[in-house]
């Protein structure tokens, strides 16, 4: 009844504010997804890390299609006539996604083809098509085919005794046509071969066989070569590669349910992998009556087939990455800093009640946060542990210290996200885990995922009770952390950890929200903060006197936080925004936005961070946070922005996640005010890098 009741204000809300003003969401994420892909394109990078851009660009469109174009289709199976806050028709705009999709794929296949596999064989990486095998070389596949792929692969015949399979979300499959009759004088036409994840998309011929480097053969090569042996006595006339990509959305009433774990574990196997068809991809060569089969047996609609000159999956060319040692073709190597107040130091506790420390990832290492973790697990001083988790491996160090503390008699909390997109699988192996070992494992509040990023630890000192805090804008996850950029905040501050505690009795019980002192919180306090805070520095322009904000996030789409700024910029507020993905706000349209300016920066490493500075006056507030400016973050979700304090952290926050990325001119692009986005280039010898500036600044 709440998430009712809180769609429905938004509804009015949205309605009250559309105006032309507005981007819209599908269009403004696809933007992003082709910002990815021009770094693919962008040849001043490593090789192999453009080819590895291309691998993401393709796990993108996956994804989209899964999540973003399946909503819209059901939008459009309601009769619902508007969406979003731009109020756009989903019949035009699954037109529109539909025709910058497929621009987005052949440039994806154009770039693979004429760019990155010449440029690789030039660098000795090669892949090799059935015409180059050497004799040597197709006797050793022959093997491999016999060996390794036969032993784990089942033909499946179409006839009437065997009706065409269920076709599982992203498999590869191949579609064999056949002509003749088998051992049992049955004649057939069509034969599926489902490919088992756990065979590797690319083969990696021995040295043995090739003249040096790195020679790759494409599964899809060895079975288009050696289909026949599957399919004794009959001819094979015709053998493609397909793979269909399916509606991922788990679409669950929390409110009927009893067992939100159980509720998950059964939908996860029919709805993820069997949703209703999105997307067909087919090889190029595929005759169209075979398309046309595919698609009349998959209900795909033929604007949604995809012929592609290539692997149907390019996010499986990833392996050549990891498989290919090949350094001079990647980003240089770099081994994350320790704080200095850290260095050295065996006691975190002593550490903090010093002062705060402040991490940001990937350029600190999280081993401090783990550290931290594993030090209460063992320490007999320690009484309490509590901790959020959204998405965590189950076998980790966090999951390892918190199972080790609860066996050795500490209260241990565990508020698990089991419905992170993508990860619900691993999140009730990781549930499950903990519950056996003795965690009190919740899965937060019906209606509301809990996506704040919370460590508590409860220690004795003495004759008194001291609480010890980890807050971040990123997860808890010690190999993203790696290649996200976040902030994180380990504190003793007493007045934070009353906080956090105020939370966790509020995730795990049940009651009002309680009054915090330091931290805001979605979905009560936050989106209010925001607006009165973007308010405010509007009325100081209004007094003459300089209002600013700078914030950094992943999105930006919230309605009425838009027009706020809006207001604030035609109040003379100098706004500038870095925002990675989707952004639904119009910059630099006279009159309404002239004082905005958007930008995205994209690197090395994914831009994860939230931080939000609001100049006040000249006491300026800055906060990192959980939270995007999406409506779902601010209105359906428990998160948290926390303020910087110390005089010395809010300033490295703001030179490091602020400054340097409205410096950057080589990442960078600007959005326009027709929702176009434009590269920045530098001035000659001007070249500024946000991230290798902060590389730098650590190695240094």
């Amino acid at each position: 009844m709440v998430v009712r009741q809180i769609e429905g204000k938004l509804a009015v809300n949205q309605a009250s504010t559309v105006s032309k003003h507005y981007l819209n969401r599908e269009l403004s994420l696809l933007a992003f997804h082709r910002r990815v892909l021009a770094m693919a394109e962008d040849e001043s990078l490593p090789l192999l890390e453009r080819l590895r851009f291309l691998c993401i660009s393709s796990a993108n469109l996956d994804e989209f299609f899964e999540v973003r174009v399946a909503v819209i289709k059901k939008k459009i199976s309601l009769g619902i006539t508007t969406t979003g806050v731009d109020q756009a028709d989903p019949r035009a705009l699954l037109k529109t996604v539909r025709e910058r999709v497929r621009e987005m794929v052949d440039s994806q296949y154009r770039l693979l083809n004429e760019a990155l596999i010449p440029a690789l064989a030039e660098e000795n990486i090669r892949f090799l098509r059935r015409i180059q095998w050497n004799d040597a070389q197709r006797e050793w596949l022959r093997t491999y085919m016999r060996e390794r792929i036969l032993p784990v692969v089942t033909p499946l015949s179409i006839d009437p005794a065997h009706p065409f399979p269920r076709i599982a979300n992203k498999n590869l499959h191949f579609i064999v046509c056949l002509h003749g009759k088998d051992a049992f004088g049955r004649s057939h036409r069509y034969a599926l071969i489902p490919i088992p994840r756990t065979l590797p998309r690319l083969v990696l011929l021995p040295e043995k066989l090739t003249a040096g480097g790195a020679v790759f053969v494409f599964l899809s090569s060895v079975i288009h070569a050696f289909v026949g042996e599957l399919f004794p006595g009959l001819t094979v006339e015709g053998c493609y590669q397909f793979r269909v990509t399916r509606d991922t959305e788990l679409y669950i009433d929390e409110e009927e349910m009893e067992d939100l774990k159980r509720e998950l574990q059964g939908r996860l196997q029919q709805e993820r992998r069997y949703g209703k068809a999105m997307r067909l991809e087919v090889a190029d060569n595929c005759p169209q009556e075979v398309a046309d089969y595919l698609c009349a047996r998959l209900h795909v609609e033929q604007a949604d087939l995809f012929q592609v000159n290539g692997p149907v999956n390019l996010h499986r060319l990833a392996s050549v990455y990891d498989e290919v040692a090949r350094p001079d073709l990647k980003y240089p190597a770099f081994t994350p800093a320790i704080p200095a107040r850290l260095v050295g130091k065996a006691d975190l506790f002593a550490v903090l009640r010093r002062g705060d420390v402040l991490l940001h990832h990937p350029y600190d290492a999280f081993s401090p946060v783990v550290g931290l973790l594993q030090q209460a697990a063992d320490d007999p001083n320690v009484l309490a542990i509590r901790q959020t988790l959204y998405r965590t491996a189950s076998r980790s160090a966090i999951a390892d210290a918190l199972v080790r503390a609860a066996r050795n008699g500490k209260e241990v909390s565990a508020v698990i996200e089991l419905r992170a997109r993508f990860d619900e699988a691993d999140n009730i192996q990781l549930a499950e885990r903990l519950h056996e070992a003795g965690v009190h494992v919740v899965y937060g509040v019906v209606g509301f995922k809990t996506h704040a990023k919370l460590l508590l630890i409860v220690r004795q000192e003495g004759d008194q009770i001291r609480r010890y805090v980890h807050l971040s804008t990123g997860n808890y996850h010690e190999v993203t952390t790696r290649f996200y950029t976040d902030i994180g905040l380990m504190s003793a501050d007493q007045a934070l950890g009353e906080d956090v505690q105020r939370l966790f009795h509020q995730l795990t019980g049940l009651g009002h929200a309680f009054k915090l002192r330091k931290l805001i919180q979605a979905p009560f306090d936050l989106h209010p903060f925001l607006l009165s805070s973007i308010r405010r520095e509007a009325d100081l322009a209004r007094q003459g006197q300089p209002g600013r904000i700078i914030a950094r996030m992943n999105g930006l789409e919230d309605p009425e936080i838009i027009d706020a700024l809006y207001a604030a910029s035609q109040a003379g507020v100098k706004i500038d925004l870095i925002i990675r993905g989707i952004c639904c706000l119009r910059p630099g349209v006279p009159g309404l936005s002239a004082n905005i300016r958007v930008r995205s920066v994209l690197g090395r490493f994914l831009e994860h961070s939230r931080v939000f500075y609001f100049g006040n006056g000249g006491q300026a507030q800055v906060y990192a946070s959980s939270a995007d400016w999406l409506i779902r973050n601010l209105h359906r979700r428990v998160e948290v922005a926390f303020p910087i304090l110390n005089r010395n952290l809010k300033r490295q926050v703001i030179r490091e996640s602020l400054r340097y990325y409205l410096r950057d001119n080589s990442g960078a692009w600007e959005l326009q005010a027709d929702g176009e986005y434009r590269r920045v280039k530098p001035r000659r010898g001007q070249a500024f890098s946000a991230q290798a500036r902060l590389l730098a600044g650590r190695s240094g």
